[in-house]
């Protein structure tokens, strides 16, 4: 077995190219904020980022001008608003849209993953459908003459997720809301994951029914705690709904949307630097908080 624990700097580094197609993880709960802000530390340009349902995270890597494309189902702020950035970065042409639903992006990994080129479908046969997929074709069921959607599959170079638990080969424990991350993390390539804490082997097989990944798939592994602030990581920490609601009138602003970056990325050369932007005061709010340490239970 072979230790693929690294650091946040040599994981992007050593796996992520310019131009790469990138699926983020996540879905309102483990979105992986520091490990893909390293994207923007590190200025690796033109890359398309691709999920279902999006996360600020997309506006912050969209305003970071890193961004290329995005293939989504929804990009927001979840229970506030609009993504900025994505506005305006879309009205001003400088980024490429693939839109499809939240279920047939989950659809395209999944055929991903099962390593077929499509995934026979009802959806997206009627009704009004984005111009970016007129190209969408139908099948004949070879047993029922029924049409179908052809879904087409969606293979990202790199997954970069979050999750709760991992041993040091890169066994990844993840319990709670997933999303769609399971499924665009065994789509992809490669897989580099951030956890809030790294295990032993044996802690590992106490509990293997939480064990959704497995190291052989796995790229690289990072400990970073606090790295999925402000979304939530359930049996660590609540979502920082605070931040969330400050950031929607921060991102209508790009000059203070600049400065937000600055702070919360930028300068966050650390993991230790980005807690101390927390504070320990949110800090142990958030522990205490419904999806905090002390439920558990």
């Amino acid at each position: 077995m072979i230790d693929k624990t690294s650091t946040v700097q040599d994981a992007i580094k050593n796996n992520v190219n310019a131009g790469d197609n990138i699926f983020i993880g996540g879905f309102g709960h483990l979105i992986p904020f520091y490990l893909s802000h390293e994207l923007i530390r590190q200025k690796i340009l033109d890359i398309t980022i691709c999920r279902s349902g999006a996360d600020i995270l997309f506006d912050q890597l969209i305003a970071s001008e890193i961004v290329k494309k995005v293939i989504f189902g929804y990009v927001g702020n979840p229970t506030v608003g609009l993504s900025h950035s994505f506005s305006r970065a879309y009205k001003k042409k400088s980024i490429e849209i693939e839109e499809w639903t939240n279920q047939s992006i989950i659809m395209r990994l999944h055929a991903a993953r099962m390593g077929v080129s499509f995934i026979p479908s009802k959806i997206l046969q009627i009704g009004d459908k984005p111009s970016n997929i007129g190209h969408l074709k139908q099948v004949t069921c070879p047993y029922t003459d029924h049409k179908f959607s052809a879904i087409p599959a969606l293979k990202p170079d790199i997954a970069l997720i979050h999750a709760q638990c991992a041993d040091k080969y890169g066994n990844i424990q993840m319990w709670g809301i997933d999303g769609d991350t399971i499924e665009g993390a065994l789509a992809s390539d490669k897989i580099i994951v951030s956890v809030e804490k790294i295990i032993s082997n044996s802690k590992i097989k106490e509990a293997p029914e939480k064990t959704v990944i497995p190291s052989h798939r796995v790229s690289n592994i990072i400990e970073l705690p606090w790295g999925a602030y402000p979304s939530y990581v359930s049996g660590f920490y609540s979502r920082d709904d605070d931040h969330y609601i400050e950031y929607d009138t921060t991102s209508r602003d790009e000059d203070k949307l600049s400065s937000y970056l600055k702070n919360w990325v930028h300068d966050a050369r650390n993991i230790q630097e980005y807690k101390n932007l927390i504070g320990s005061t949110k800090i142990k709010e958030l522990e205490e908080g419904l999806c905090g340490v002390k439920n558990e239970d």
